[in-house]
């Protein structure tokens, strides 16, 4: 092979630093370990992509073509490992462990110019996950994995969950790490033993060795113990940021540095004893914050976020059930405006899904009998029939929720981010001026400890651990009593808001509960079609007057559809028909009611539907208790109940009648441009704008599948009335977090004290760190349990 060449010009191999073997392989000044290597190389300079090795050295992983890939053939295997195929497309998740720094995201993130038949890919580095969409024509699974094998990311293929259960595991690599940091403490601790008592001065030769022996244990706890701060802080200063772990990653560096100094010129003992004592106890500090706060979000996902029933169809009669009950082969009543939550089939009806929540594409998909229809899909037309093949995936709902594509645009920054940035700075400040004061005394031991003893003392680990303990923490109260906010930085928005509008429909009105009466003449027959429209819509009207009819059986329709906010119309046996709002109808009507459900078939007016809906139960002392916030209710209905809400509301509150979404959505505009936070309280259903525009949208819901990532919670019908309780507990937090702050200030100020003197040993800084972070996490536990107990929410 022309490219190989025996002639040694480097130590390490250029793909992925392992060792050159004595033949080695060669791409002009390249060297390679082994022909994997270089083809991976070759592949990615064919494809303009060597920035991958501009990011890191030798970022890749040695080229391994063990894998036997023919079950990737079987389309039964294909279909189950998909996340989502329609005609050519096609979605995947693959977990890949080869994925742990900045050159694995660059070049996972631009498969596309390897292969075309690539659309796009997205990266969770934290759980080293890729999410790949491709042109399934083009390129098949197989070659899409092998593909990934060549370049040196090999996915761990799982039929299972991967993710979920990796997420769920034992981080055994740290627990490692703590045993190894444990062991080599206590030797250098032993080995110290004779600084400690004044005794080293009587055997020259063991404290000589004992220094040797000290500074070799000090190179794995540095290099190996220590190794993921110096990664995160090398990341960040790479993108010109300063995260947390900066300070931490110096100051082993520092204490290393020193320890070499000395014992190589026999000038002092060095501080291997304080250096694998700070990287044992920062090991077991992040332990602790990590079982911690996975106990927090097992506790939060055990109890799951979406309770909310959906419809499904047992010996032909509706009923609903929680979503994780469904079960395979289970029968789903998908309405219109309803999101599918596990893969199903299309039994019957007519499906037009929008799966921009899954894919990003906002036109509707079409969907024939027998195809599969996955889950994250919302219908736009008629009732469906679905089939259920797989189990739902919580996880999943939730990775729609949470996704950055469905938030709001602007740049939202926490407390935590906005005050940790300046106290690193401060830290530093402080630590450079010690050092400097004492090396002007000529005094450079104290110089080094006073650097080494700041920097430690004042870990900014602490401000770091309060905000998502606290808040995390209250999330957990929240969802016991039916409130999901989809996460922390929700919380805090929460917490700002100083604006509330209410809609009224299934809102400050129980969809449980109504009084339905009919002016006009309808058969039975003509029930029976009515019915039949009213069942494939979500809107609590249509929910009301089905219940009343009560009809036992229902025809199929075809060109369905429905205008929100407005009305529904279709075909039914040959019969045009129509049933919403006046404005709705095909025909100029005279109608004693303007409000109402009215109802045309075959261009007859047949009456309206009166609905006197049930207000929900405590709503006067709702109101009282949020009286301090702006209040303003926006109903998309006649004004016929404003003496009702005249009589719950004060004075100062703005009531508007016959509001359209885009006028509730100009609403939410018009009151953030003049400074308010404003929190939206809607069903879900017409207010979907103004819930996504809002800094705040909550979608109330009593037993129906209306979960949307266009709002930031899912407030249970039943719940309503502790809507103030949770404001304060969210206000309470923040408080939490400041009183957090503070003590972790008197704290630092104290230990600065002593440091800034040289008094303080590096050593008993650490181990104070540590016992700070205990505090942290047990004040802003018991704290939040205490604040939630006061708002009686536990």
């Amino acid at each position: 092979m022309e490219d190989q060449n025996k002639t040694a010009t480097q130590v390490l191999c250029y793909h992925c630093g392992e060792d050159l073997p004595k033949v080695k392989y060669q791409v002009g000044d390249k060297d390679f370990c082994c022909a994997g290597c270089m083809a991976v190389f070759k592949i990615l300079s064919e494809n303009n992509l060597c920035n991958y090795y501009v990011y890191n050295n030798n970022p890749g992983r040695q080229f391994k073509n063990e894998s036997h890939l023919e079950y990737l053939d079987e389309p039964k295997i294909i279909d189950q490992l998909l996340d989502y195929k329609h005609e050519s497309s096609s979605i995947i998740t693959f977990y890949i462990p080869a994925i742990h720094c900045s050159s694995c995201i660059w070049l996972l993130e631009h498969l596309y110019k390897i292969n075309p038949a690539i659309y796009s890919s997205r990266i969770d580095f934290l759980k080293k996950q890729v999410t790949i969409s491709f042109n399934h024509d083009e390129i098949s699974l197989r070659q899409l994995v092998e593909t990934l094998n060549q370049i040196g990311y090999e996915p761990l293929i799982s039929l299972q969950d991967v993710v979920q259960e990796h997420s769920s595991s034992v981080d055994k690599a740290l627990v490692l790490k703590i045993a190894v940091a444990g062991f080599l403490m206590g030797n250098v601790m032993l080995f110290s033993f004779p600084e400690y008592f004044g005794l080293s001065g009587f055997e020259k030769q063991f404290q000589s060795l004992f220094g040797w022996l000290n500074l070799t244990f000090s190179i794995p706890a540095a290099f190996y113990c220590g190794r993921d701060y110096f990664t995160s802080a090398i990341t960040s200063l790479k993108h010109r940021h300063i995260n947390l772990d900066t300070p931490l990653a110096l100051i082993i560096a520092v204490l290393f540095l020193r320890t070499a100094f000395e014992i190589l010129f026999s000038t002092g003992p060095g501080f291997a004893d304080t250096l694998t004592g700070l990287v044992f106890l920062l090991l077991m500090g992040k332990w602790l914050k990590q079982r911690t706060y996975h106990h927090i979000s097992f506790d939060r996902d055990y109890r799951s976020y979406f309770p909310i029933a959906v419809t499904t169809l047992q010996n032909g009669k509706e009923k609903p059930v929680s979503i994780n009950e469904i079960k395979i082969g289970d029968r789903l009543w998908i309405r219109n405006g309803e999101l599918v939550p596990a893969d199903a089939i299309l039994m019957k009806g007519e499906a037009w899904m929008d799966m921009s929540f899954v894919t990003g594409e906002s036109d509707p998909v079409h969907k024939v009998l027998g195809e599969i229809i996955y889950a994250g899909g919302r219908q736009t037309s008629e009732a469906i029939e679905l089939e259920v093949i797989k189990p739902v995936s919580q996880s999943y709902l939730t990775g729609l929720w949470n996704n950055d594509n469905y938030k709001n645009n602007t740049e939202k920054q926490n407390f935590n981010d906005t005050v940790a940035k300046y106290f690193s700075l401060g830290v530093f400040l402080i630590a450079f001026a010690a050092t400097g004061y004492w090396l002007l005394q000529n005094d450079s031991h104290k110089a080094w400890s006073a650097f080494t003893a700041v920097i430690i003392v004042a870990c900014p680990c602490v401000l770091a651990l309060s905000t998502p303990f606290t808040l995390s923490a209250i999330l957990s109260v929240f969802d016991k009593k039916g409130f999901y906010v989809k996460n922390t930085d929700a919380v805090e928005e929460l917490a700002k808001c100083d604006a509330l509008i209410f809609d009224k429909t299934g809102t400050l009105t129980s969809n449980e509960n109504a009084e339905i009466g009919f002016s006009g003449t309808i058969s039975g027959e003509e029930k029976i079609i009515v019915g039949s429209l009213l069942r494939n819509s979500n809107h609590p009207l249509s929910r009301h007057i089905l219940k009343a009819l009560n009809v036992d059986r229902f025809y199929s329709l075809s060109d369905y559809k429905e205008v929100v906010g407005k009305g529904l119309t279709a075909k039914i046996n040959n019969h045009s028909i129509y049933a919403g709002h006046l404005s709705m109808l095909p025909m100029e009507v005279e109608s004693a009611r303007e409000s109402g459900v009215h109802i045309v078939i075959d261009h007859v007016y047949k009456g309206c539907f009166d609905i006197k809906q049930q207000w929900r139960s405590g709503l006067a002392q709702l109101i009282l208790k949020l009286s301090k916030l702006k209040l303003l209710v926006l109903s998309g209905d006649t004004d016929k109940d404003r003496w009702m809400l005249d009589t719950i509301f004060t004075p100062k509150t703005t009531i508007r009648f016959r509001q359209s979404p885009h006028q509730k959505l100009h609403a939410v505009l018009k009151l953030q441009q003049g400074g308010n936070k404003v929190m939206m309280l809607g069903d879900g259903l017409n207010d979907a704008g103004a819930l996504k525009q809002s800094d705040f949208g909550i979608a109330l819901t009593d037993n129906i599948n209306n979960f949307t990532p266009g709002c930031d919670a899912i407030l249970k019908g039943s719940a309503l009335n502790f809507l103030p309780d949770f404001i304060r507990l969210s206000k309470d937090g923040l408080k939490i977090i400041k009183i957090s702050f503070a003590i972790a200030i008197v704290y630092n100020c104290i230990g600065i004290y002593f440091a800034v003197q040289g008094t303080l040993y590096p050593l008993v800084a650490a181990v104070l760190m540590p016992i700070s972070t205990v505090t942290i996490i047990s004040f802003t536990t018991l704290a939040t349990r205490w604040f939630a107990r006061k708002n009686k929410l536990i």
